[in-house]
């Protein structure tokens, strides 16, 4: 990202404890990072290392105990009007019984958009995925693939500036997998304006074929241990950066990163 540009979203200082009658347990502390209009930061790091509690705080969905989440300017205290999610469990998140139409068209149907506006946006945004023909099927009716295509393209026709995604692709097979990644790359490409978006993942792969930039995060409490410039430009071909000796230097570093990040066993 060029850094002369102002950030679309700015994270500064985020730190969330979690607290009951019998633990605290501090899951992020001081995570501070900025993401630039179009930009795609992928977030890695250990299992159970706070990721998805810092992808709520960003979504305005969960508070923080300290620290700031910015959105062009104004502090997130909810869910911004601008930002949209799509969550891993993509079966939990459809309604099972709404058509594929239906459950694209609600949240432009929330925010009272005009039907013909409203109809349009539906259109286009099923196209863009190759959900054209499969308006009328109901989720349940569908791979796991073209439900999560179904997630996707809500998030997509609402028209977010800051698109947040959390393991979208995780609970699919290897192959879906990758068909999905080179989907969505494609997709970033087709949109009149590249949307702004934070992608979190386990997958060091994935996160260096899609991103622009990579977040490495450390156990819990987790902080970002290091922030990594990707050198593949777009359009992404993905045979040619797996082909690339780079590729695989990024992919052990970032490895290597990550197991030095995991908390020490006890002896």
């Amino acid at each position: 990202m060029d850094r002369a540009v102002k950030p679309m979203l700015e994270v500064t200082g985020l730190r969330k404890v979690y607290e009951d009658a019998s633990r605290t347990v501090e899951a992020i502390r001081d995570v501070s990072f900025s993401v630039g209009q179009g930009e795609l930061v992928c977030i890695v790091g250990p299992s159970g290392a706070g990721k998805t509690t810092l992808l709520k705080c960003i979504a305005g969905l969960l508070a923080p105990t300290a620290g700031a989440v910015v959105v062009e300017g104004t502090p997130v205290t909810g869910p911004p009007p601008a930002m949209a999610v799509v969550f891993q469990e993509y079966g939990r998140s459809l309604f099972p019984w709404m058509s594929v139409h239906d459950n694209v068209a609600l949240p432009l149907k929330q925010k009272k958009m005009a039907a013909e506006r409203r109809e349009e946006l539906v259109r286009n945004a099923l196209a863009a995925v190759d959900l054209k023909g499969v308006d009328t099927a109901y989720p349940w009716q569908l791979s796991g693939g073209m439900q999560q295509r179904v997630g996707l393209v809500r998030a997509l026709a609402i028209d977010p500036k800051i698109l947040l995604m959390d393991e979208p692709f995780a609970s699919l097979d290897a192959q879906t997998r990758e068909i999905l990644q080179e989907e969505l790359l494609r997709i970033m490409e087709r949109l009149e304006e590249r949307k702004t978006m934070v992608f979190i993942t386990h997958s060091i792969d994935e996160a260096i074929l899609l991103g622009d930039r990579i977040a490495v995060m450390t156990a819990r409490p987790s902080r970002i241990k290091e922030i990594i410039d990707l050198p593949f430009g777009r359009p992404r071909d993905v045979e040619a950066i797996r082909a690339d000796p780079r590729y695989a230097e990024l992919r052990a570093h970032i490895w290597h990163e990550l197991r030095a990040a995991r908390p020490a066993r006890a002896a």
